[in-house]
C-alpha cells in the first residue's frame, strides 16, 4: 500500500517519543471550522500541538517554493501537492486524500437563493439587491477554479462576472458575503453547514457534476521528514474522530 511505509514509521517514532511535538500545517481556507476542531482533539489525544495557517492553497504553493518551514499542507486540490511531490519538495509516497469539498452559493438572506441556483440567471438583480458577488481567485483558489466551471456550464458569465468581488481565498469570499459586502458568493458548503444543515441564510449546494471534483490532498513536505507531529497527525486525519468531524461539515471521504 502506497501509505504503509509512512504509517510504520509514524508508529515507530510516535511510540519512541517521549515528549510533545508541534508541527506547522498549512491549510486549505474552506477547511479552517473543522480543521480547527481537528487540531484541539489531536492534541489531547496525543499530545502534539498543531500550529495552523489558513489560506489560499496557490499562495501556498509559493511560500512553499520559496522555503516556507511548514511540515505538512492540506490543499484544496489534489493538483497542488502533485505538482510539490513531482519538484521534490515532498516526502514520497505521503500524500493522501483527506476530503472532498462541496461547493455553494449563498447569501445570507433566507429567501435569495433557491434550491437550483436560478438566481444566477435572473435579469432582476437589481430587485433583489445583488450588486456584488464573491468568489475565489481562480488562479490562486480551486473552489474559485469550481465556480467558474459552474458559471460557464449555466451560460451566465455575461451578467454575473461583471459583479465580481474576488477574494483571495475562499476564506476571503465567504467574508465577503458573511459581512454582507457581497450579497451573493459561491463559498465552501464547510463554511456555512454543519450536520447537513444550513446554518443561516439561503443557499444552492452545487451538483457535483457541475465541476471537477474537490478533491483535497494531504502531504508531507520535507520539513516534516522526521518530525514526530508531522506523522502523527497524516494519521490522526485518517482515524474516525477526524473523520467524524470532516464529514459533520459537509465533506464526502
Amino acid at each position: 500500500m502506497k501509505l504503509r511505509l509512512l504509517w510504520v514509521l509514524a508508529g515507530s517514532l510516535i511510540g519512541a517519543a517521549t515528549q510533545a511535538g508541534e508541527v506547522m500545517v498549512a491549510v486549505a481556507a474552506n477547511f479552517t471550522a473543522p480543521m480547527q476542531k481537528i487540531a484541539q482533539a489531536f492534541e489531547q489525544d496525543t499530545g502534539h500541538k498543531a500550529q495552523l495557517a489558513f489560506g489560499a492553497t496557490g499562495k501556498f504553493y509559493a511560500q512553499i517554493k520559496n522555503g516556507a518551514p511548514f511540515a505538512v499542507l492540506l490543499a484544496a486540490d489534489d493538483e497542488t501537492p502533485a505538482r510539490l511531490e513531482k519538484e521534490g519538495l515532498v516526502v514520497a509516497g505521503s500524500r493522501l486524500t483527506y476530503a472532498t469539498g462541496r461547493l455553494a452559493l449563498w447569501s445570507k438572506s433566507p429567501n435569495m437563493v433557491d434550491d437550483k441556483g436560478d438566481v444566477l440567471r435572473s435579469n432582476s438583480f437589481n430587485k433583489l439587491g445583488i450588486h456584488k458577488i464573491a468568489i475565489a481567485d481562480p488562479k490562486l483558489a480551486p473552489y474559485g477554479i469550481a465556480a467558474m466551471e459552474v458559471i460557464n456550464k449555466m451560460g451566465v458569465q455575461a451578467v454575473v462576472t461583471p459583479k465580481f468581488v474576488q477574494g483571495e481565498s475562499i476564506g476571503q469570499a465567504y467574508q465577503f458575503v458573511s459581512t454582507e459586502n457581497a450579497q451573493l458568493g459561491f463559498v465552501a458548503l464547510s463554511q456555512i453547514s454543519f450536520d447537513g444543515r444550513i446554518t443561516q441564510g439561503s443557499a444552492w449546494v452545487v451538483p457535483q457534476s457541475m465541476h471537477t471534483p474537490l478533491k483535497q490532498d494531504a502531504v508531507l513536505l520535507n520539513p516534516g521528514k522526521d518530525n514526530t507531529a508531522a506523522l502523527a497527525l497524516l494519521k490522526y486525519l485518517q482515524a474516525d474522530k477526524a473523520k467524524t468531524i470532516i464529514r459533520q461539515y459537509g465533506y464526502a471521504l
